[in-house]
């Protein structure tokens, strides 16, 4: 990308909540990649972890099994929530 091309914004692709926790699903166009982010409304915390395209789905479903199964500590992941 060059200096003259404005970045796009992410797209929301998928959201839900549910017992004070929210997960969403991004795709970033100029990246051509997918990320999870989960808020935990309750502790006032948050993570973003990149996910495959093969697997976006049950990550989003399953972000804290997927986390563990690739090796993410979700807790080294946390931050406050914005």
């Amino acid at each position: 990308m060059n200096s003259t091309t404005a970045s796009r914004p992410r797209q929301e692709l998928a959201h839900r909540t549910g017992a004070g926790i929210e997960v969403t699903l991004f795709w970033s166009e100029d990246e051509d990649d997918l990320t999870v982010r989960v808020v935990d409304h309750f502790s006032d915390e948050c993570f973003e972890m990149p996910v495959s395209r093969e697997l976006g789905g049950y990550a989003f479903r399953h972000p804290f099994a997927y986390a563990a199964e690739h090796g993410l500590d979700h807790d080294s992941l946390i931050q406050p929530a914005a």
